[in-house]
């Protein structure tokens, strides 16, 4: 089993920025092979934000944060980040971090909120 644990969300002005954190514990000795960030704002479906590879580190975002929104991680922490910049009203959302490991597994953390005023 992995936990994992988000941080750093918050009420932000537009334009502003925030780190969010991902903290893994647990079963940390299984390299995991991507870890993500998803969203989901009141009402709506869970949205994939960005992704990076664990290993090489190869990122990927979805087109409405690009630019704005960066994704890395640190192997010695066993920690995964989102550095959000100029935030818009409607990056407002309950952000989760997710590790996908060999034979289809996925963690979930419980997810920070992230609200964004105009």
């Amino acid at each position: 089993q992995v936990q994992l644990v988000e941080s750093g969300g918050g009420l932000v002005q537009a334009g502003g920025s925030l780190r969010l954190s991902c903290a893994a514990s647990g079963r940390t000795s299984t390299t995991p092979q991507t870890m993500s960030w998803v969203r989901q704002a009141p009402g709506t479906e869970r949205e994939f934000v960005a992704a990076v590879t664990w290993i090489a580190g190869v990122t990927q975002y979805a087109d409405s944060v690009r630019g704005r929104f960066t994704i890395s991680r640190d192997y010695a922490k066993n920690a995964a980040y989102l550095q959000v910049n100029n935030l818009k009203v409607e990056d407002t959302a309950v952000y989760y971090c997710t590790a996908s490991y060999p034979g289809r597994v996925s963690y979930w953390g419980q997810g920070t909120q992230v609200t964004v005023s105009s």
